[in-house]
């Protein structure tokens, strides 16, 4: 290897190991790069190896099925160094493993050490991440959502007390009244809901069960699997209980569109039992949503000089909010009388992208004001006693039941993804308290069950003429288009307009339109007055569509998750649907490779008749032209007027008082 000097961090470690310290505390090695760290803990290594005598190592069986050395717990560590680590970079990872490939195969008798270490790693890469134990223990054995079989909804226990009296004894014990929970279940079968899908009987037991909202809920569930209902009837039957108006569930979703998908879903099961749910999703001016929100004590026509006299504040009009985050943080900031004091349930919706997005740091927000501020909430009355506010929830310290240094009653908290992460330091963010895992299958990725994956390979010149032949195969049926950025979708659908006399209505939805221009997109789209609707992946999360059998991948996904979200708009609820994604050849491999996590190894390939791409070329050409065109002229417009988007306008903010 050309080496006559040792440098000082490889004589460092290899006193420390083999010498007197001979391994006895774990090692961790901070030094600069280029210091020789590699050869500084591959020689003690093979040193240490070369004395053995059976070709064996102790085993830790896994659910991959692969070997690993017995894990110590990690000591005092010494000021040499940090654990040892996979290199960040693939060139990086490729220069380190052959700098150990030549070490280990210098000793011949260890060449099968770097012939294992080559097994594992193909193993790993064939298999994916998807299988990896999750660091965190709660996650590693989850409540099995498919071992459920869903539940009518005459038989769901608890939703109607009249099937035992011991439940009626207990529901009338704790505040519950028979005509809400029939109303509830009148409201549920109005909805056109018979039977209750999987997730949603697994969340009611664990919440209105035994369970009893005891431990916070994590529900990784496959898209068009039924969570909005899962969480959304516990919360309005104990909240149906509730005496006074005020601020006691918030659910918080990342896009407008869900939240006011959610929202029909509140509105559906809430007003039959006496709940308002309001939304805060930026639809409406501030103003309006304050006067919806917040009710303003009425003014005396008198200024009253008795000292006894207690002047109200504003207080909330709703018992559920569905807000976005940018429209949470203006309330919060801006709004008087807006309180999340006596907030007992906390919805997050699409948590893996809520998290990764900071949002103006609002889940620190609000779950900074739900804790305990310390504040004086009585007020005397006329006899001279002490009273506690009627509208105040008190949040103490204290021991109870594991709550020691958190506040009681405590705040619930219930998230839901498809594709739920599981970093801890992200997860951390939440506050979670014993919290306990949904899951569907052994999988952590799934698709709906009743989803076809197809898909077609072609060239990239020739890629929109083999979506129009898709999408007349298909003849007008609903079709959404995922592309990958907001500049596709619009060239796309620019090109689109310059055929004549396609046999299919077709628009664009991305932020390059106008808030209204969208809304009336997307209205014109459920009710099929549009066929073929083309977006980003804005679309991508938590949109529920009637009647929407087909997705089409103009462009591949680039992860699992993104697979997952956009074939997730169709074979929800138990429909059939299909998913086709446009790849070329080179495409193809990581194509598969990224099925296999999503638990879908099957994916058939579509073939297109050359004759029908053939017959558009003619018009093609001169589809290029005008495309080209338009933009140009689309750019000139921007910089003449200074405007980057056509929605440029900002509106002005100001505090309600």
């Amino acid at each position: 290897m050309g080496i006559e000097t040792f440098f000082p961090v490889q004589k460092a470690a290899w006193l420390e190991t083999i010498g007197p310290g001979a391994f006895e505390r774990d090692i961790c090695i901070n030094s600069p790069t280029g210091s020789g760290k590699t050869l500084a803990y591959a020689l003690p290594i093979v040193q240490i190896l070369s004395a053995r005598k059976v070709i064996e190592i102790h085993k830790i069986e896994t659910k991959q099925g692969l070997c690993r050395l017995p894990q110590r717990r990690l000591q005092r560590p010494r000021r040499l160094a940090a654990p040892s680590r996979p290199a960040r970079t693939p060139a990086l990872a490729t220069c380190a493993s052959r700098r150990l490939r030549r070490l280990l195969e210098s000793v011949s008798p260890l060449r099968w050490v770097w012939s294992l270490m080559v097994a594992m790693a193909r193993k790993d890469e064939e298999e994916g991440p998807a299988d990896r134990v999750p660091h965190l223990p709660w996650m590693r054995y989850p409540v099995d959502i498919d071992v459920f079989s869903g539940c009518p909804v005459a038989q769901l226990p608890r939703l109607d007390p009249r099937f035992s009296n011991v439940i009626s004894v207990q529901l009338i014990y704790q505040g519950f009244f028979y005509k809400n929970l029939s109303r509830l279940k009148e409201a549920v079968q109005r909805m056109g809901i018979e039977t209750f899908f999987p997730v949603q009987e697994a969340a009611w037991l664990e919440t209105i069960g035994p369970g009893a909202f005891e431990r916070d809920i994590c529900i990784n569930s496959p898209t068009g699997s039924g969570k909005t209902l899962a969480y959304a009837l516990p919360i309005v039957q104990i909240l149906s209980a509730r005496k006074v108006r005020c601020l006691r569930a918030l659910v918080v979703l990342p896009t407008r569109d869900l939240a006011l998908q959610v929202k029909e879903v509140f509105d559906a099961i809430a007003p039959v039992v006496g709940l308002s749910v309001g939304s805060a999703v930026g639809q409406s001016s501030i103003a309006d949503e304050v006067s919806n929100l917040v009710r303003k004590p009425k003014q005396e026509l008198y200024p009253t000089i008795d000292d006894e006299y207690v002047q109200m504040e504003p207080q909330t009009k709703v018992d559920i909010l569905v807000a976005t985050p940018g429209r949470l943080m203006d309330h919060i900031n801006m709004t008087n009388g807006f309180s999340l004091e006596h907030l007992q349930y906390l919805v997050i919706d699409e948590t893996d992208r809520m998290l990764r997005e900071d949002y103006q740091s609002w889940l620190q927000t609000v779950i900074q004001f739900t804790h305990s501020m310390g504040q004086d909430h009585s007020f005397h009355g006329t006899n001279g006693k002490t009273l506690l506010h009627p509208l105040t929830t008190i949040r103490r310290s204290g021991v109870e039941r594991g709550f020691k240094g958190k506040c009681y009653p405590r705040l619930v908290k219930i998230v839901l993804s498809a594709t739920l992460t599981q970093d801890p330091s992200k997860l951390s963010q939440l506050e979670l308290h014993h919290p306990l895992l949904l899951n569907s299958g052994k999988k952590r990725y799934r698709i709906p069950t009743k989803l076809e994956s197809y898909k077609l390979i072609c060239k990239s010149n020739l890629k929109p003429l083999s979506l129009i032949v898709l999408l007349q195969e298909l003849q007008g049926s609903k079709c959404l288009v995922f592309t990958s950025s907001v500049e596709s979708s619009h060239r796309l659908s620019t090109l689109l307009g310059f055929f004549e006399n396609l046999p299919f209505k077709f628009s664009e939805y991305s932020r390059l339109q106008r808030e209204s221009t969208r809304r009336k997109t997307l209205e014109a789209f459920k009710e099929g007055e549009i066929d073929v609707l083309i977006g980003t992946d804005r679309m991508a999360r938590g949109i529920h569509i009637d009647g929407l059998r087909y997705v089409i991948n103009y462009d591949m996904p680039p992860y699992v998750k993104t697979y997952i979200h956009r074939a997730g708009r169709t074979a929800r609820a138990g429909e059939s649907g299909s998913c086709f994604t446009f790849l070329r050849k080179h495409e193809v491999k990581t194509f598969d490779k990224m099925l296999k996590k999503a638990d879908s190894a099957s994916c058939s390939l579509h073939s297109l008749p050359e004759e029908s791409i053939e017959t558009l070329r003619p018009f093609f050409s001169s589809a290029l032209k005008k495309l080209e065109e338009s933009l140009e002229s689309e750019a000139a417009k921007k910089s003449k007027s200074g405007d980057k988007t056509p929605s440029g306008s900002k509106r002005k903010r100001t505090n309600q008082k």
